[in-house]
């Protein structure tokens, strides 16, 4: 797997002095990432974006922008969307209902999608989205020092599952980057991920 940052995260964090236009910009910026993930040696290419998720009315723009990026590019596609994390803090606020017209309007394969750390209405939303798109979720929150049990973990499992549905859920993970914890908890909560998938599915 080989992760870019979206053109859209990008063009949020730059200060614009020659397209006057940030939509210009930003599909600029799309553009340019096509060359470089066009023929990337790789299995799969992961788009991330954390921005979206709080300004929901640019989603048009945003999805324009990392569908470039995902047609050029031959090979598994995913996008990541989580709303940030910084000292264990929410970045952006804002709800994956408002969000799904967007997740829709991807040319992925599969979401890999924070939720360890949401509300609970928020899984209730991903019903809508679309079944061609396969679901990754998180059940490990990367915002808090706790370290999950195999139970707690497994019980999300399953409860994804009966919310969603027999074969939505393709993947679970972290709902992001373990970067803001300590190394021994994020080798504790890799290994309760694991130890919690193997105890739903009864291995």
């Amino acid at each position: 797997k080989f992760t870019v940052t979206s053109p859209y995260m990008l063009a949020r964090t730059l200060l614009d002095k020659h397209y006057g236009s940030f939509d210009s910009l930003t599909l600029a910026i799309a553009d340019v990432l096509a060359a470089q993930v066009r023929g990337l040696p790789c299995e799969c290419l992961q788009v991330d974006e954390a921005n979206i998720p709080g300004n929901p009315a640019d989603g048009p723009l945003a999805a324009e922008s990392i569908n470039r990026l995902l047609d050029a590019f031959d090979g598994e596609k995913a996008v990541h969307l989580c709303f940030g994390n910084y000292g264990g803090q929410t970045i952006q606020k804002g709800e994956w209902r408002k969000l799904t017209g967007f997740l829709n309007a991807l040319r992925t394969d599969h979401l890999v999608l924070e939720l360890a750390h949401r509300p609970a209405d928020d899984l209730e939303a991903l019903k809508d989205v679309d079944p061609r798109i396969k679901l990754g979720l998180g059940v490990i929150d990367v915002k808090v020092n706790h370290v999950e049990t195999a139970e707690e973990v497994a019980r999300r499992i399953e409860n994804i599952e009966t919310t969603l549905g027999a074969g939505r859920l393709g993947w679970v993970h972290p709902d992001c980057g373990f970067w803001m914890l300590k190394r021994s908890v994020a080798d504790r909560k890799m290994a309760a991920l694991v130890k919690g998938r193997d105890l739903y599915e009864g291995r």
